[in-house]
């Protein structure tokens, strides 16, 4: 179940940290690279949302926000969007589609705008199309082909999510982060609202026991959370964390919320972070180990170094979860690691013999069948244990007798198939096939 983290380890040791942190999102590389002609396409993912990104370097470049024209892709929304396409080409504008995965029956017609109208003769040099879609079988592959392909995932870990928070706008702005009245109060409560963001984007990686749902909590409910909070503070001279509560767990945050107990779940992880003491308690900690606390600098540059001094792998006890919940949680990680690395192996099997691949899967499937035990005996079991009201692990012992001798028949039938397949003897099916596969590669067959 620790595969990952060994991984992980292994990487830092031998090639760098480098490698094992996540980059800072540079649009400026991706955009260099791009022409009037070609697409610009984030690929999104769950916690992920590049649209404030966007905007930030629109800015950046001294372009209008209000000359880029957006538009969510939808039902009847796709001849607004050909439309703005066909008045930016000529003008220069920008053109940001969002959700393209949501618009299948349009994706057609935008391959056709990519290919056929977007042409250098016609088009202004200063014009940018951009694209926002989950992966989706219907988004045409040309357009992937011919453009500029992004992903920003949300950081995997505690520290690499803080991180992130605080070298993303606005928190990075240096104006922004000292434009406030209250000082001591706006960086407790900023880095406590962080840290919440951390903690509830964090605790889907535990499935069922971090929530009933997989919530999308994104950057966007961080920044409006922070300009919220930056707000109150300059306009009360005492901190209103009712209103602080309402306003993040109800509206910003439990907008996102249908299941009630995680609501009420999210709501009571928020009173650990705003809260009266966060404000007045020097260190204050959210976890019971006290790792995690305030830290005691709170400048912009001693709160980076305290998230880098962060542990990398981070305890459950600061998600509020027992230490056994990483062991389902790695496990699956571990599970989806190995998934995704035998998915780039091609499906060749190096074993003993060094024969064709057929020869040496036969060889395989006759050795498993010359181990296999014989089947129980399920009436000599009855007799030797027969069922008494005293003794009720005698029908347990027999129920998983007559399971065991039912498996054991699955997979003598299985590789007694699979080698008749190979010969050529009867049709590989589905399952033989999966069974193939499975001993190549040295997987147990599902």
């Amino acid at each position: 179940d620790k595969l990952v983290v060994a991984c992980q380890m292994y990487v830092n040791k031998h090639l760098g940290s480098k490698y094992t942190e996540p980059p800072p999102f540079n649009l400026q590389d991706s955009y260099s690279d791009s022409h009037c002609c070609s697409p610009l396409v984030f690929i999104l993912s769950p916690g992920a949302d590049p649209m404030a990104s966007l905007l930030k370097f629109a800015d950046d470049l001294g372009i209008s926000r209000a000359t880029v024209m957006t538009i969510s892709l939808g039902q009847g929304q796709g001849p607004i969007a050909a439309e703005m396409i066909k008045t930016a080409i000529v003008s220069g504008q920008w053109v940001v589609l969002q959700n393209c995965h949501l618009a299948d029956s349009w994706m057609k017609e935008l391959d056709r705008i990519c290919d056929e109208v977007i042409i250098p003769s016609k088009t202004n040099k200063a014009f940018r199309i951009w694209l926002t879609s989950y992966p989706s079988k219907v988004f045409p592959i040309s357009i992937l082909q011919n453009g500029v392909k992004m992903t920003n995932e949300p950081p995997k870990g505690l520290r690499a999510n803080l991180y992130r928070s605080y070298m993303s706008d606005p928190i990075s702005d240096p104006q922004f982060f000292d434009g406030c009245r209250s000082m001591n109060n706006w960086r407790r409560l900023l880095f406590s609202l962080c840290f919440f963001h951390a903690i509830v984007q964090e605790r889907r990686k535990f499935g069922p026991l971090g929530w009933n749902i997989p919530y999308e909590f994104n950057e966007s409910d961080l920044r409006i959370s922070v300009m919220q909070l930056q707000m109150f503070l300059n306009d009360y001279n005492d901190v209103p964390f009712e209103a602080l509560l309402y306003l993040t767990g109800e509206c910003n945050y439990g907008g996102r919320v249908t299941d009630d107990k995680d609501r009420r779940l999210l709501n009571s992880i928020l009173t650990i972070f705003y809260n009266q003491s966060v404000v007045v308690q020097e260190m204050y900690s959210f976890s019971p180990s006290r790792i995690y606390h305030i830290p005691t600098e709170l400048d912009y540059n001693s709160c980076l170094q305290y998230i880098l001094s962060l542990p990398l792998y981070p305890s459950p006890e600061v998600f509020g979860l027992h230490d056994n919940a990483d062991i389902t949680k790695d496990n699956q990680e571990s599970q989806e690691l190995l998934r995704s690395v035998l998915l780039t192996q091609t499906q060749i099997a190096e074993g003993a013999g060094g024969g064709e691949t057929d020869a040496m899967l036969t060889q395989l499937a006759k050795d498993i069948l010359g181990r296999l035990p014989d089947a129980f005996d399920s009436e000599e079991i009855a007799k030797k244990y027969p069922v008494l009201y005293s003794q009720s692990m005698n029908t347990v012992l027999r129920q998983e007798a007559i399971r065991f001798n039912r498996l054991l028949d699955v997979i003598k039938k299985s590789l007694v198939n699979v080698i008749k397949a190979v010969k050529g003897s009867i049709v590989m099916s589905k399952d033989l096939e999966e069974v193939y596969t499975s001993l190549l590669i040295g997987r147990v067959p599902a």
